[in-house]
């Protein structure tokens, strides 16, 4: 978590052999997502269970997610991991819905870990892609406007912004995520922050998941709070930079 990792991502010739692992990259995710996308119109029964995990998440049906996860019987720990990771590529929904269902179908403790695994691996996904594809492809998943906000958070702190993000309750997570692949920052820096910066949170919503299922509506209006908070600060800023003169000091 130090030196060259901190510093935002400056593009240099690339090597064969870095052009080459690059590309690879590139035709794995589209090998992936070319299977996905052919089982999603070719297989009606995988095609419904998609829709119905998407339908489960945009609703923030707790009880419901954790019927749907524990319906795959010893098959429950992946399905609650895919739902992770789906969640975290498609479902414009908080993650931590994912670790209430978690905490009131597993137990605290085996639901924390399980979510923890899932939140790691999610974060790995979205890391991978960001550093497969590059800039414009990202913008077009997370937005610009998100995307150059976590720059500006990444080079000012590097990899301790990734510690932070995920410690904090309302910074999107996959954000930051996307955004850290498109730096030099390692990538076992990177699950290492996520992993120690998760680990009190996902505790947490499991626990409560558990014991106080009622509470994730607070959570729900907790966390948009704290979005239109950081939306309302990047925009003020953002107004500012733009009326200062150039070359003038902060």
């Amino acid at each position: 978590m130090n030196g060259p990792e901190q510093l935002p991502y400056v593009a240099r010739p690339a090597s064969s052999s870095a052009r080459a692992v690059r590309w690879l990259r590139v035709l794995l995710l589209a090998a992936v997502a070319a299977v996905f996308g052919l089982l999603y119109l070719l297989s009606a029964e995988f095609r419904s269970e998609t829709n119905r995990a998407l339908g489960i998440l945009g609703r923030g049906d707790i009880a419901g997610l954790r019927d749907y996860i524990l319906s795959f019987g010893l098959w429950a720990p992946v399905a609650s991991c895919f739902l992770m990771v789906l969640q975290a590529l498609v479902a414009p929904v908080p993650s931590f819905l994912i670790t209430f269902a978690n905490g009131l179908a597993f137990g605290v403790f085996w639901g924390w870990m399980l979510s923890l695994f899932g939140h790691v691996l999610a974060a790995a996904v979205c890391f991978g892609i960001s550093r497969a594809l590059g800039r414009v492809p990202v913008e077009v998943l997370v937005g610009k406007t998100g995307l150059e906000s976590a720059d500006r958070w990444f080079a000012r702190w590097g990899v301790y912004a990734v510690f932070v993000g995920r410690l904090l309750p309302g910074v999107a997570f996959d954000a930051v995520s996307f955004a850290a692949g498109l730096t030099r920052m390692r990538f076992r820096s990177f699950i290492a922050a996520t992993a120690l910066g998760i680990f009190p949170q996902t505790f947490l919503y499991s626990y409560l998941g558990r014991q106080a299922p009622e509470y994730v509506a607070l959570f729900l209006v907790t966390s948009g709070l704290v979005i239109l908070g950081v939306v309302v600060v990047a925009v003020v800023r953002y107004r500012r930079e733009r009326r200062r003169p150039e070359g003038s000091l902060r």
